[in-house]
């Protein structure tokens, strides 16, 4: 039983008693820099595992499945919109669930199942239907890492929010950026095999480091208990520590008291009430937790889905992911028929894109100063004539090829402007309702689901950028498909510059009483 205890604290991180021992290296585990550390790498992994395979698959749906080379777009389209479709579906459940938990450990955990499943499918599977599965199931585990990673990153960073998300920023470019290029070598040089050894070596460092990490306000639990111990000793310590998680009101009448007051009768007889009590007050808690946190989360949905300042920022993150995405499904085929590139030209290739990703923090900053809108306006506005231009690059020339990557690095800092405030702007929308409306979020708030719902927006955008332009360049070809492209960023700059937050300090709340001016009309 002691063996059990401790695995369920060490798992969820909740606290067994007051007397139990603090975890070891409590200080430097529950650490700033290695909780942002740790959620990154997770990050990290995820994009890692999702790009590695991006300039792979195009070669390897060929000669490890089999398919006919007229249906490689096809089934290279699909395999990118289902992670989309499972990360779209998961990240709402998940980050509900992630809000209504003592610890976000136990996403983190469980996310950890799902992304081995994955590797382990994508790896050893041979045909279509089991890399659909892998595919669904990557998506599974990156909507547990994406939401409940940056409900951790604001419960750690609190009023630093654009600079933490410029850091999610960099971890997923750097995954994007040396992914397609490890991928496309080592396929090269090594084999399909090869390729997936280096995921699992990747995993195996983000389960150390997520068994590792301890949440603050986890680690709150020692911590508050060693600074504001009583001069009564441990006893009184242990009697605070209860008291305060009774779930008892402080007006109610327990049977205790009854018993004080007017004395047991029998002591068999006094038993007997109070198991009866007991179980009675479970009941009725249980079910008014329940009934008052369903009643929450639909008003907490429909608070936060009534802000045209999110909306405009979902769609805005719809808008940047479906561009993104819809390069990363066509890229690489179009410079092997173009420029007659293997695998890891192409995959070299996608350093243009990612590369400039590397200036995230300072658009956080810049998010964090001044507000999201002009940041992210300017992304999108920067990215509508690189993304018509593309379509001049046509024939097998040098200097096509240095048009190609120029464009690329210039359309890779559109959208890290266009991109990372849009995710600060998940909390600034959040911080600023619930300083207009206090306690609108209830104890726990809706990082979680904040964040589920920014996920939710960024996969919607991963299946349609990936189907729209593997079928536009399909029929149409590159050209039709970047200017079609370009007029899909029109539209998030319009919605950006009309609903989006104006120039005040995001992180500032508003004074008592005023509620937020942006968020007012």
């Amino acid at each position: 039983m002691a063996f059990l205890s401790g695995a369920r604290q060490f798992l969820s991180g909740t606290r067994n008693d007051s007397k139990s021992k603090p975890p070891c290296l409590l200080s430097i585990r529950s650490s700033t820099t290695l909780i942002v550390l740790t959620v990154n790498l997770a990050i990290f992994t995820d994009i890692f595992f999702y790009a590695l395979i991006v300039p792979v698959v195009p070669f390897s749906l060929t000669v490890q499945v089999g398919i006919a080379e007229d249906q490689v777009q096809h089934w290279t389209s699909i395999l990118l919109a289902c992670y989309s479709v499972a990360l779209c579906v998961g990240s709402p459940i998940v980050g509900i669930y992630a809000d209504h938990t003592s610890s976000r450990r136990w996403p983190l955990l469980i996310g950890l199942i799902a992304l081995a499943a994955s590797t382990f499918l994508l790896c050893f599977g041979h045909s279509i239907g089991l890399l659909v599965v892998g595919r669904l199931l990557q998506g599974f585990s990156a909507s547990i890492v994406w939401s409940v990673g940056c409900a951790l990153l604001v419960d750690t960073m609190e009023s630093a929010v654009g600079v933490a998300m410029g850091y999610v920023a960099i971890s997923m470019s750097v995954g994007l950026l040396i992914a397609p290029v490890i991928g496309g070598a080592v396929y090269n040089a090594a084999g399909y095999y090869a390729v997936y050894y280096i995921a699992f070596g990747v995993v195996v460092m983000d389960i150390l480091l997520r068994l590792f990490m301890i949440e603050k306000k986890v680690a709150r639990q020692w911590i508050a208990n060693d600074q504001h111990s009583s001069p009564s000793g441990p006893e009184a310590n242990e009697v605070d520590v209860e008291a305060a998680a009774s779930p008892i009101s402080p007006n109610r009448t327990t049977i205790e008291d009854t018993i004080e007051t007017t004395g047991p009768r029998n002591e068999q007889e006094t038993g007997d009430i109070k198991e009866k009590r007991d179980e009675a007050d479970e009941t009725t808690d249980r079910n008014s937790i329940a009934s008052a946190n369903h009643t929450s989360m639909k008003r907490c949905i429909k608070v936060l889905l009534k802000s045209p300042r999110l909306l405009a920022a979902l769609y805005g993150l719809f808008t940047q992911a479906g561009v993104m995405m819809g390069f990363d499904a066509t890229l690489a085929l179009f410079v092997q028929r173009t420029f007659h590139w293997n695998s890891t030209a192409a995959g070299i290739l996608f350093l243009a894109l990612f590369v400039p990703g590397f200036v995230s923090p300072l658009v956080g900053w810049l998010s964090d100063k001044y507000g999201a809108k002009w940041p992210s306006f300017f992304g999108f506005c920067l990215s509508i004539p690189i993304l018509v231009c593309l379509r001049f690059v046509t024939e097998n020339t040098i200097q096509q090829k240095i048009l190609l990557s120029f464009l690329l690095a210039i359309l890779g800092v559109a959208l890290a402007f266009a991109n990372v405030p849009l995710m600060a702007e998940i909390t600034y929308v959040i911080e600023a309702k619930a300083a207009a409306e206090p306690g609108v979020f209830g104890e726990k708030g809706v990082y979680g689901l904040g964040y589920g719902l920014f996920n939710m927006a960024f996969a919607l955008g991963g299946v349609v950028g990936p189907l729209w332009a593997g079928y536009v360049v399909a029929s149409a070809g590159w050209g039709t498909m970047t200017w079609s492209m370009a007029i899909w960023a029109a539209s998030g700059a319009v919605a950006i510059g009309i609903w989006l937050g104006g120039q005040e300090k995001a992180s500032s709340p508003p004074e008592e009483g005023t509620g937020d001016p942006r968020e007012q009309g």
